[in-house]
């Protein structure tokens, strides 16, 4: 047997343990969604990122370590990244970057979490010197990542764009993208994508399904607190019932062991069992009225809900810009259907920022009636939830409480509208628990009774409209779709909130899911 055979049959042998060891390695997809895009991987692509994701499975002891680390400090990245507006898949970009080791330094001198460099980390307010270095912080540091993040996907208004420039800085993507991908939302992958996004979705792929799944019997938990100096780790030790060697272990961002008084500080440690302080996200019970929800039309939530938007101001010309506020943000409201472009234009607000403000996409158009914004929404709406009516998107839910999509699908642990249920019970405030299932409740739908097709204007497809007749029974309207250049199967059933297999049965599509420029699709939307 030559060399090369070795190493080959070694090779076979260590993934079929690992492959015991862990079950199915993921394998990379054709299509992935990230962010709020849609990332087309050519089959070459795909090879070089499964080298990547294999690579990660290769030690299992090493990926045990790791996925133990992940687990435990995952909570805290996810909410803060929640709480600046940064979608949750960007998480795995701390594995990649540091495998969430507190104290990790590069070769070119980024240290922590994230790795920072000392000047950036001051950009995004951390406090780094010879007491403190916050970016060795989880908390900290994390919620300086989301900042920088942000930031950047406000120059680029894409998620790929913003990822790459945490490597490249802000100049240096600017320079390697220019504007091709400004406000794209699919994205096409192949040999020459860049390294950097390319290695980040192998981390996502290694590791998206092993969120919450302990590799150990383990009921360690990681405990964050508040603390506010002058004080040292020392007297924390003794005060929370941990050894001071732990405490320096998991906080080595005390520099001296010493906690200054000029700010409060997170200080996080593991406890075994029960914990007697609050834990970094702190897990309520349910709300009893949660249990008591009614769908009914004059229940005091359906009222509730009916309430909103809240438009208020001079609603006599909210078609002007700053005339009307729309939930306490200012708006306005589309006069008639129409572009984007064109709609702007009239408003006076760059295109760009508007998709951004109101979560659309490049192509969405304008619709007479509707409420836009013209300022930034919140991560958190004023009531606590929304049950899911008829034809009701993630988008338009988004709209009618002026929540950000990204904050509405990371409360609930819903990426796409397809997952949406007519009766889902959703959180506006309060993200869901982990393993949590959302509550669905009885809702009458109208019945279709009457049919008139009518043409969307400047949308390539056909609404059927349809007049209600009150029945417990849920209907559907059929839309005819046009295929545009560029679009694909997985990439029309995201949008109208359909799976792919319905989408190829309604059509008649083949298994290789080809479909052509022009050709109109059959679409029956609940």
């Amino acid at each position: 047997m030559n060399l090369s055979r070795l190493y080959y049959s070694i090779f076979i042998v260590n993934l079929f343990f690992i492959s015991t060891a862990f079950g199915q390695i993921p394998q990379v997809p054709a299509e992935i969604e990230f962010a709020d895009l849609i990332v087309r991987i050519n089959p070459q692509a795909r090879r070089e990122i499964q080298l990547d994701v294999d690579a990660q499975y290769r030690n299992p002891n090493y990926f045990k370590i790791k996925q133990e680390r992940v687990n435990l400090y995952m909570p805290i990245i996810e909410r803060e990244l929640e709480a600046v507006g940064v979608p949750l898949d960007l998480k795995y970009l701390v594995i990649q970057e540091s495998s969430l080791i507190g104290n990790a330094v590069s070769t070119s001198n980024a240290v922590g979490f994230w790795q920072f460099k000392q000047g950036t980390a001051e950009e995004v307010f951390l406090r780094v010197d010879n007491q403190i270095d916050e970016r060795q912080n989880i908390v900290s540091s994390t919620r300086g990542a989301a900042l920088y993040l942000q930031k950047h996907n406000n120059t680029f208004d894409n998620w790929m764009c913003a990822l790459v420039s945490y490597q490249m800085g802000l100049g240096g993507a600017k320079a390697y993208f220019g504007t091709q991908y400004n406000g794209k939302r699919i994205v096409d992958i192949d040999r020459n994508s860049h390294w950097y996004f390319k290695k980040f979705l192998a981390h996502k792929i290694a590791f998206e399904n092993q969120i919450g799944v302990f590799a150990s019997n383990s009921n360690q938990e990681l405990v964050e607190v508040k603390v506010q100096g002058p004080t040292t780790l020392s007297a924390l030790a003794k005060k929370y019932g941990v050894s001071e060697d732990h405490l320096e272990e998991y906080n080595t961002w005390a520099k001296n062991g010493k906690i200054p008084g000029d700010k409060s500080y997170s200080l996080v440690f593991i406890k075994q069992g029960e914990l007697p302080v609050q834990p970094a996200i702190v897990q309520q019970p349910t709300p009893q009225k949660s249990q008591n929800y009614t769908a009914d039309k004059n229940s005091p939530a359906y009222r509730k809900a009916n309430s909103y938007p809240k438009v208020a101001g001079n609603t006599t010309k909210a078609s002007e810009p700053d005339q009307i506020t729309v939930n306490d943000l200012d708006g306005v409201q589309a006069p008639q259907s129409t572009s984007q472009a064109r709609f702007t234009d009239q408003i006076g607000i760059k295109e760009k920022k508007f998709r951004r403000l109101n979560d659309l996409e490049e192509q969405a158009p304008i619709e007479a009636g509707k409420y836009y914004y013209t300022e930034k929404k919140k991560a958190r709406a004023e009531v606590e939830t929304h049950i899911v009516q008829p034809g009701e998107t993630l988008w338009s839910i988004s709209q009618k409480y002026g929540i950000k999509l990204s904050s509405l699908k990371s409360k609930n642990r819903i990426r796409r509208d397809n997952e949406l249920k007519v009766g889902m019970v959703l959180n506006l405030q309060e993200s869901r628990k982990r393993g949590e299932e959302i509550q669905i409740i009885p809702v009458s739908s109208p019945k279709v009774q009457n049919t008139v097709v009518a043409q969307a204007p400047e949308r390539k497809e056909t609404v059927v409209q349809q007049s209600p007749v009150t029945d417990s029974k849920s209907t559907s309207s059929q839309i005819t779709h046009t295929v545009s250049p560029g679009e694909t199967v997985f990439a029309i059933s995201k949008r109208y909130g359909v799976t792919m297999d319905q989408l190829k049965n309604w059509n008649k599509i083949g298994s290789q899911n080809i479909i052509s420029v022009g050709q109109k699709l059959v679409i029956f939307r609940p």
